[in-house]
Order: structure tokens, then sequence, then C-alpha cells
């Protein structure tokens, strides 16, 4: 399975000719399989594809020899991706908190702040396509990526919570972590189940919501104003909620390849990259949730 984030797209998470895992049953901690839906059996350079037996000097012994104990060291668990997860988001809350309390939104100051924090989120966006296109993990532009992306949330949080809507920051967290904690729940008890149908519904609304968002980015920036009006008004509420929606629907792609990664006996240094796709998607529900709030209240 191919998730709409960049950093699941190209690594081990998907080498599945497109769908890994989605109707496959593998059992966490077990060595790799070499089957269709195992996205890391025959993977070159993959130790854990390997058959465990391959250097057990008993193999070739018979039956009632006995079996190579087959390690578990060096694979990905639960426990690094949510080690990895809140270190990457523990920086981002730290440079937010510092960027609000260090970068003044008042009016002698708000066009300084904003710039800084239009620059960080670009020089954020770089980073995360280089680390897309890296082979291989790389912590540092990972957490580089999660600092500057901190800048940009707590200089733009500072301007809603102190020039639009009183409080809109914490309502957002709260907003993001209750999406989070609901996707969670629903995709553990199976109420959420991940298919290719619910795959390709995803991508394509997600594709659709973008590409509409890029249309009315042109319109206001070339014809001003709020462009054909989807970012404002009621029209904006209604795609602020559908991008919440549609956030969630990624939380639980997510989701799916960080199951599937710990199954298959993905490396452990893809818990970097578990970590960022996650931390994207919480920003993308967090801005989301921020923009609908602004929305509601310059509307009273």
């Amino acid at each position: 399975m191919r998730s709409r984030n960049p950093v699941f797209s190209r690594r081990g998470f998907s080498r599945d000719n497109g769908y890994a895992g989605f109707d496959a049953a593998p059992q966490a901690g077990g060595p790799a399989v070499a089957t269709q839906g195992n996205p890391y059996a025959q993977q070159a350079g993959n130790p854990y594809a390997q058959n465990p037996y391959a250097t057990d000097p008993y193999a070739q012994q018979g039956a009632g020899a006995p079996p190579a104990p087959v390690t578990t060291a060096g694979r990905m668990t639960m426990d690094d991706v949510v080690a990895r997860t809140a270190t990457t988001l523990g920086i981002l809350v730290v440079t937010a908190a510092l960027s609000w309390a260090l970068l003044p939104v008042d009016d002698a100051n708000i066009n300084r702040s904003y710039g800084i924090g239009i620059g960080a989120a670009l020089v954020a966006m770089v980073l995360a396509f280089v680390q897309s296109f890296k082979r291989r993990p790389a912590p540092a532009l990972i957490l580089s990526y999660a600092a500057l992306e901190g800048v940009f949330l707590g200089v733009l949080s500072s301007i809603v919570d102190n020039r639009i809507a009183s409080g809109a920051a914490m309502q957002a967290v709260i907003g993001t972590m209750a999406v989070f904690t609901a996707v969670l729940v629903a995709y553990k008890a199976g109420w959420i189940r991940v298919t290719r149908r619910f795959y390709g519904f995803v991508m394509a609304a997600a594709l659709g919501f973008v590409l509409l968002m890029a249309v009315n980015l042109l319109f206001a920036v070339f014809g001003g104003g709020d462009g054909l009006g989807f970012r404002s008004g009621a029209l904006g509420v209604v795609f602020g909620v559908i991008g919440v929606i549609l956030g969630a629907l990624f939380l639980a792609l997510d989701f799916k390849q960080v199951e599937d990664g710990v199954a298959y006996g993905a490396p452990r240094e893809e818990a970097w990259l578990a970590a960022f796709g996650l931390t994207m998607t919480l920003v993308w529900i967090y801005l989301e949730f921020l923009r609908l709030i602004a929305i509601l209240n310059s509307n009273d």
C-alpha cells in the first residue's frame, strides 16, 4: 500500500507492487515471509527476509535437528515508532512555543514575524522533499523539519490566537488530539478497515481537494480577495471540515503502514519515517482546525 505521505511511498512500507499487506495476515515479531503481500520479503539488503535456517549447521541434518533461533534485533517495534514520534513532536512543540514567545505579532512586528514563519515553512518543505527522496531516513533532516515547522506553526498560531480568536490554538490542539484518539480507537477496534477501495477513495478525494485549493490560491494571487471563496465564509467552513476529515483518513492509512512495518519486520530505522509521516499528518489536521476556527470567528 502506498501512503499519501511521500516518506512512505518509496520505502519498504510500499515495496509490494502497490498495495502491501491489505489482505495479508502477518505476525508481529515473526520473520518476514516471501509472499506477494509482504513488502519486506526478498528485499535487497533486508536481513530479515532471509531464511532463518540458512546458517544453521543443523539445517541439513533432518527434521529432528534443533532450529536456529530467530532474532528480532534491529527490527522496528511499536515502541520505536512511539519514541521517534514523541521526539519529533516534542521538538515541534518546543520551537512553536519559542517562536510564539520570541516573535511578537503586534502591528509593528507582525510582518517581520510572519515573514520568518513563512520562510521557516518553505525551508521545512524543502527538507521534507529531500528526506522523501533519500534512500535511508536521516534523523537530522526529520528533526530539522520538525523544528522549522514548529516555528511556522508558532507564528501562525500566535497571529490567529491574538488577532482573530482568543484560545484558537488550544482549541486546535484539542481538536487534533481528539481526532487522533478517535481514529486510533476506531482503527484498533476494526471499525476502520484499510482496503484498496478505501485507499483509492482517500487518494482521489485528496487529489481533488489539493487541486481545488491550488486553483483557489491562483485566483487569490492574480485576482485578489479570497479567490473563489473556498477558504472563507460558508464555503471555507465546508472545506475546513473536509480537510479535517481527510486528515483523519490519512491517519488511518498511516496506522496501517506502521502496523505492516512492525508485523513484517521492517528495519528499526524505518521508525523515523513513521514518525515523519505521522507528524506531517498531525500538522495537516492542526492547520485545518486552526483555519476553521479562524473562519468561524471572523464571521461573528
